[in-house]
């Protein structure tokens, strides 16, 4: 099985970049630098010239990849939601149950996120702070819908899909399965944003996870058949 996660790619959007930035050794600098910077920084403050300073190169040769930031954060989050998705497909593989796969998928997209080997040339925990605290601004943009018909956005509605199938498998006359996943996900990212800086805004409960087991608590009421 390890052998097999250390074969993996993350597949992203071609629109998105001008270079694929896992094709050579620059790109894969250009990756961690930027995510170690956005993270440091924030977004308004990360600039492509501050990352060619931080990892010695032009900041012409960035732009080889990339054609500006914001395109740069729509392939940071891309990924992030290609790396949930292949994590989802293999927890879940030997599951029969769709209680039990439900249970994972909240599990996987609610908690606190750990470093994945797999990939060592991406920090998976600054990249799920990044998500956090700043991919809202991939897509709440003047750009949207022109970005969303070419795919931009593929990885995060992919996820909300495969979840709200698992979810009507358990109950098929629930209305609003994509509506309850994507406020899930939405939700699970401002609550870890609370816990961390406005932790009056959230409850923290020693010994548990209290945003997963907050967020299963939710979906699983919400989804029970009344009829």
């Amino acid at each position: 099985m390890n052998d097999l996660l250390s074969k993996v790619s993350i597949k992203v959007n071609e629109y998105i970049y001008l270079k694929n930035p896992k094709s050579s050794d620059l790109g894969q600098r250009i990756i961690t630098g930027s995510i170690n910077m956005i993270d440091e920084l924030g977004f308004e403050s990360f600039t492509f010239r501050k990352l060619g300073k931080e990892i010695n190169s032009a900041e012409a040769s960035i732009y080889r990849y990339f054609e500006s930031k914001h395109k740069m954060l729509v392939y940071l989050t891309s990924w992030y939601w290609g790396w949930m998705e292949y994590r989802l497909v293999f927890s879940m593989a030997n599951l029969h149950s769709a209680k039990d796969r439900l249970e994972i998928a909240i599990t996987l997209l609610t908690e606190q996120v750990k470093e994945d080997s797999s990939f060592t040339h991406i920090n998976e925990v600054k990249l799920n702070r990044i998500v956090i605290s700043e991919s809202s601004k991939a897509y709440l943009t003047k750009e949207v819908d022109q970005e969303n018909k070419e795919g931009a956005f593929t990885g995060y509605t992919e996820i909300v899909s495969r979840v709200s199938s698992i979810i009507l498998e358990i109950n098929p006359n629930y209305k609003y399965p994509r509506m309850l996943v994507s406020t899930m996900i939405e939700s699970a990212h401002h609550q870890r944003y609370f816990a961390e800086h406005l932790p009056r805004l959230t409850n923290l409960i020693k010994g548990e996870d209290s945003i997963s087991m907050f967020h299963k608590d939710l979906i699983f009421q919400a989804i029970v058949d009344r009829k």
